[in-house]
């Protein structure tokens, strides 16, 4: 199941986050050696815009509330649903 996640960092400056990038980073690119994330981008500004590849919604979550353990501010998140067209279409 394809998900799009976009994130938004409230109430943070850009000290607030350093810290936690490297972190971040990483996971992300564990993820990714794991087919779990298909690609991540930065947002101008703040925030994140990452495409989850996930089995099921119950996966979705876990793997969110990872994201808000390492992201030391407040987020809130804009979840897509995405569908992978079938070859041919």
């Amino acid at each position: 199941m394809l998900y799009l996640v976009i994130s938004t960092p409230h109430f943070s400056k850009p000290e607030d986050v350093k810290i936690a990038r490297p972190e971040f980073k990483s996971w992300i690119e564990d993820l990714k050696s794991k087919n779990k994330v298909i690609s991540t981008y930065h947002k101008m500004g703040k925030g994140s815009v990452v495409i989850f590849d996930v089995s099921s919604n119950d996966e979705l979550h876990s793997v969110l509330t990872q994201w808000l353990d390492i992201v030391p501010v407040p987020v809130s998140y804009e979840i897509h649903p995405l569908v992978t067209p079938s070859k041919g279409e």
